[in-house]
């Protein structure tokens, strides 16, 4: 059996992150990319565009997160990866996320984060990503 081409753009996808390779990693995204953080975190919201997905990744890289896949899956146009992901920054966190990924023209055009426990995710971002005492806080 073949391997969905998709599966391999993935595996690509996080190989390159996981290397470091900008110029790899945003050859997997399309150009106008939105990927999706819920929650009520420093790092929630929509990233919209390459540019404000690889600043995501940046700052992800500061609370030393890691993942391992538990199952990746592939039908048409989605990617489905459930995987592990922790850290031991700011008191750790370790659980379950969900990504979904729905691609365009080989690409990966839009990403949806679930985490099996936002409440936990939330309070774990925010030890990482301390607001700025007021007035620096105010632009």
């Amino acid at each position: 059996m073949t391997k969905h081409p998709n599966l391999q753009v993935i595996e690509d996808f996080f190989g390159a992150y996981a290397a470091k390779d900008v110029a790899r990693v945003r050859e997997a995204l399309a150009p106008d990319i939105v990927w999706r953080i819920p929650g009520h975190h420093p790092l929630a919201g929509e990233k919209r565009g390459v540019d404000e997905v690889l600043a995501f990744f940046d700052q992800l890289a500061r609370a030393s997160f890691q993942a391992k896949p538990i199952v990746v899956v592939a039908d048409g146009d989605y990617v489905i990866d459930h995987h592990r992901g922790w850290s031991e920054v700011a008191g750790g966190v370790d659980m379950t996320w969900c990504l979904v990924f729905r691609f365009e023209g080989g690409r990966i055009k839009e990403v949806t984060n679930f985490a099996a426990d936002q409440h936990k995710a939330d309070l774990f971002f925010w030890s990482v990503y301390r607001l700025k005492p007021i007035p620096d806080r105010l632009a």
